[in-house]
């Protein structure tokens, strides 16, 4: 059943009015389209509610006995009609967000706390997945954004490009590397080398790059994860090549990273939402968030 809304709102603007050059003049339209709106109404129920004459108008019985019910229903849907315009403007709401771990511990904590301190009301469902899983996530719609690694192009996703995150080089002070001003590909020992697995959307990135430029990377231990390979680095297990997004200056005692160079690899960091799909309220809040701080991940 399809509901008139229009009408049912013009035969109680009409019937409080008592005119309906009144009632057109409230609705802001034409008498004429007044009138065709009562008329479709009319039509559609098989009845006549309103008796006009060329002096006055008046409620028949049966709209009389219809006006005080469809007066609730209209207040009603323009009540939901405007709690819904609040949650628009308010951007009110929650949302499913897929990350990759890495940004998870680096870049995402920040822009969760200026959503948090925006919108506190709002809640953030989290999933930390691959990028293979994040896409499968977008696509089945468990999430409405992904904030991943960029891989191959897929028609679709629609990309945010956000920044670049070089990858560097990982070890203790006490590495016979450690005071050099950058590190090169050649330069490093395979056998204290620790990379993450070749699943991961980083190692892909790397693997692609070094390719082209005939350099192959082994290291005598791989893990799934780089909080995995930090924790090594600090014990003192080997060295590493993970993103500068990891770790920053200062934040793991004993741990400094290096610039890598010859040649210099680095993954694109992208937010990706379903091609064509319009976002929550809630979601495009964060995404408005994401894109004010790209100027600050540039700088």
């Amino acid at each position: 059943m399809k509901i008139d809304f229009d009408g049912l709102q013009a035969f109680v603007t009409v019937a409080e009015l008592g005119a309906f050059n009144k009632a057109a003049d409230k609705l802001n339209i034409t008498q004429a389209a007044l009138t065709r709106r009562i008329q479709k109404l009319e039509n559609y129920l098989g009845l006549r509610l309103i008796e006009r004459t060329t002096r006055h108008v008046a409620l028949s019985s049966v709209g009389k006995d219809l006006l005080p019910r469809v007066r609730i229903l209209v207040q009603d849907m323009a009540s939901t009609f405007n709690q819904l315009k609040d949650v628009s403007r308010s951007a009110k709401g929650h949302f499913t967000l897929a990350c990759v771990p890495t940004m998870a511990t680096s870049v995402l904590p920040a822009l969760i706390r200026q959503y948090r301190d925006k919108y506190p009301g709002n809640r953030i469902k989290l999933v930390d997945a691959s990028a293979y899983e994040i896409r499968e996530a977008i696509f089945s719609q468990h999430a409405e954004i992904g904030l991943t690694v960029q891989g191959t192009r897929h028609p679709d996703l629609e990309e945010v490009p956000l920044f670049d995150d070089p990858l560097m080089f990982y070890c203790r002070q006490s590495h016979a590397l450690s005071e050099k001003p950058f590190v090169t590909w050649s330069d490093m020992n395979l056998k204290d080398l620790i990379v993450v697995s070749s699943f991961t959307g980083t190692r892909i990135v790397m693997n692609y790059q070094l390719a082209k430029k005939g350099i192959e990377l082994q290291g005598n231990y791989e893990v799934q994860h780089h909080a995995t390979a930090l924790n090594l680095v600090a014990a003192d297990v080997g060295c590493a090549i993970m993103p500068a997004t990891i770790c920053g200056d200062g934040d793991r005692p004993g741990v400094i990273r290096i610039p890598l160079k010859s040649p210099v690899v680095r993954r694109k960091i992208v937010l990706i939402k379903r091609k064509g799909s319009s976002l929550s309220p809630a979601a495009q809040a964060f995404v408005d968030i994401v894109q004010s701080m790209k100027l600050v991940w540039h700088q």
